[in-house]
């Protein structure tokens, strides 16, 4: 992968914004392969505080938000 695409990668994963799934349809890496990519290319201490950020956050996990929210209707 080009240091386009990693960048890429990487701002994706950061932002709150931007589900594992939505990085899946748009580039075709999964979960497993962004936290492989972003061990790598992250300083050990940016790469805990990151994992840490998108642990359980209901916006990268697109699937879980959907189904929160079919429950709450």
């Amino acid at each position: 992968m080009d240091k386009e695409n990693l960048s890429e990668v990487i701002a994706m994963a950061w932002d709150d914004e931007t589900s594992f799934d939505q990085i899946k349809q748009q580039l075709g890496l999964s979960e497993g392969e962004v936290i492989r990519i972003m061990r790598t290319e992250l300083k050990p201490s940016s790469f805990r505080l990151w994992r840490k950020r998108v642990s359980g956050r209901q916006a990268k996990h697109s699937k879980r938000t959907q189904i929160r929210e079919s429950d709450d209707g």
